[in-house]
């Protein structure tokens, strides 16, 4: 049975109040607000915290949370990093488990392999994000192929594919490497106007601007170069979006029970509009282009102009390719997605080597095993040396890589809504149920990972438990909602460590705090401060 809508509730008693006090000759305002405060205690007090959660709801049957509905485990989940309360309880009560929003809101984490395999493999489209996480995240990354639902999703996925084939992105690595090398070379400018081969750097801001560089060139053709122009518009736009001032971060949690909080003239949804005319202009500017290349095919190698050249075949050959406006909003989706993400996940990196000296060194060693070339002034840029280096040849980065990205993953859940009646692990799911998969907890169940899925070792992938599987891992994802830029990722991080431990050692800086104490969560998982290490030039 669905919960009842409180609105048309206050609707009608308003109506039924207003009525009765003319019949009764009653003062009408006094009825309708001594009514209507009836109404509000019942409702959400009575029927929504007690009665409808526990002996109404069709998921009342799942493992629940124990704790009040009134508030639910809403203390929990502000005050505790995204995911790990979730991972709790997952331990206690099992796979899937049921837990409260404030006044009985109800929401399921799902963490069970199978539910997980139905979500994102056999079922995936009957699970779409929430209207209201659209609707936020659609004024920084458009209605791309990240946003669009159904069989708008499948079209976009389809026609998106070739661009993002691993042939596409091996002719893309002469700009990964570029980029990576030339952050390794500003990062040394500074060193030598401080006269110092060791500084304190923070590296999530040099990650940051070098992934928005290398998506804008490889993705677009466009180059931002935000390396040696780091006040560039378009970074600057990035940057007011990931504000994170205890305000702004307060004000994004209340606009998920309140929408309308985010029409209030208040900083930081002014520099989101700001921002996001900023992001659309540029994504505007750069579709012309390529649209007019592929009526003239000239396009280049860069993957939007491999996707305008299949595009305009399609629509000469009467299929239905992209609209302008959806082609425009990939550029949006790639730019916001595809550099915070992986700026982030090479953040974390360079700090979990940093903690780990043996780990870094041994990384450090195959690196130059494998591409001497890269430890040698003379040689570094290359382009010979550079087309020949494959990164996948490095079995040890790819571990590094992978277990980085399990520890701490950029994206640390991804939230749901079931369209219509399902069943996961056995348990009756109700159209309308929100539905959380948190990557942050799943990536370290020790169901699935044995007792050490709280340590980090690379070493794990090597002999993964028997009751390891392919969900344990879900920073991408799984199926056709799975992350579509993977490869590209993943190749770009590679990179981007062998350029910089080719170049630097990285340590702790105990001077500032440990970035892990304190991890916040607006579309991506980023310590408070940054990263900030010791870098000192070998």
């Amino acid at each position: 049975m669905a919960q009842v809508s409180f609105l048309p509730l206050l609707g009608l008693n308003t109506i039924f109040s207003y009525l009765a006090s003319r019949y009764l000759n009653y003062d009408a305002v006094n009825s309708i607000l001594t009514s209507n405060g009836i109404l509000f205690f019942t409702y959400f007090f009575i029927w929504s915290s007690f009665i409808y959660p526990y002996y109404v709801s069709e998921l009342r049957h799942i493992p629940t949370v124990p704790g009040c509905p009134i508030w639910g485990q809403f203390f929990n989940i502000i005050t505790e990093e995204v995911g790990t309360p979730h991972r709790r309880w997952h331990e206690k009560h099992g796979l899937i488990v049921r837990y409260f929003f404030p006044f009985g809101g109800e929401r399921i984490s799902v963490a069970e392999d199978d539910a997980l395999k139905h979500m994102t493999v056999r079922n995936p489209y009957n699970y779409p994000k929430p209207l209201r996480a659209r609707l936020w995240m659609r004024r920084v990354l458009g209605e791309g192929v990240l946003l669009a639902e159904s069989s708008e999703h499948a079209h976009q996925r389809k026609a998106l594919s070739p661009g993002f084939s691993i042939q596409s992105i091996r002719a893309l690595h002469s700009v990964f490497w570029e980029k990576a090398l030339l952050m390794c070379e500003c990062i040394r400018d500074e060193m030598r106007s401080a006269n110092q081969t060791t500084i304190s750097a923070e590296m999530l801001e040099w990650n940051n601007r070098t992934t928005l560089d290398i998506i804008s060139k490889a993705g677009f053709g466009y180059d931002v170069d935000s390396l040696t122009q780091p006040e560039t518009p378009l970074r600057q736009a990035y940057r007011q979006i990931f504000d994170f001032s205890p305000f702004a971060h307060a004000l994004y949690g209340i606009q998920a029970y309140l929408p309308w909080v985010s029409h209030l003239p208040v900083k930081m949804n002014r520099d989101l509009l700001e921002s996001g005319d900023i992001i659309r202009s540029k994504a505007t500017e750069i579709i012309h282009t390529k649209i007019a290349e592929a009526e003239h095919n000239t396009t280049g190698k860069d993957i939007i102009g491999l996707i305008a050249k299949d595009n305009k075949k399609l629509q000469d050959a009467g299929e239905a390719g992209l609209s302008f406006e959806t082609m425009r909003d990939q550029i949006m989706t790639f730019l916001g997605a595809g550099h915070d993400t992986t700026a982030t996940g090479v953040s974390w990196t360079i700090h979990l080597l940093s903690t780990h000296p043996e780990v870094q060194s041994r990384l450090r060693e195959e690196i130059k095993d494998y591409l001497p070339f890269l430890f040698k002034t003379h040689s570094r840029f290359d382009p010979d040396e550079l087309e020949a280096a494959d990164v996948d040849q490095l079995p040890y980065l790819e571990k590094v890589c992978k277990e980085s990205l399990r520890y701490i993953p950029p994206i640390p859940l991804t939230v749901r809504q079931t369209v219509e009646d399902d069943k996961l692990a056995g348990y009756h799911i109700p159209a309308g149920t929100v539905c959380y998969v948190f990557a942050n907890c799943i990536n370290r169940l020790s169901c699935y990972w044995g007792d050490s899925a709280n340590k980090f070792d690379p070493e794990r992938w090597d002999n993964l438990p028997p009751t390891w599987t392919n969900n344990a891992f879900m920073t991408f994802l799984q199926g056709p909602r799975g992350c579509i830029g993977r490869k590209f990722a993943e190749t770009e991080m590679k990179m981007m460590l062998c350029s910089l431990l080719s170049m630097y050692d990285f340590k702790r800086d105990e001077d500032v705090e440990n970035p892990e104490d304190w991890k916040m969560w607006r579309l991506v998982l980023r310590p408070k401060n940054g990263v900030v290490v010791k870098m000192t030039a070998i």
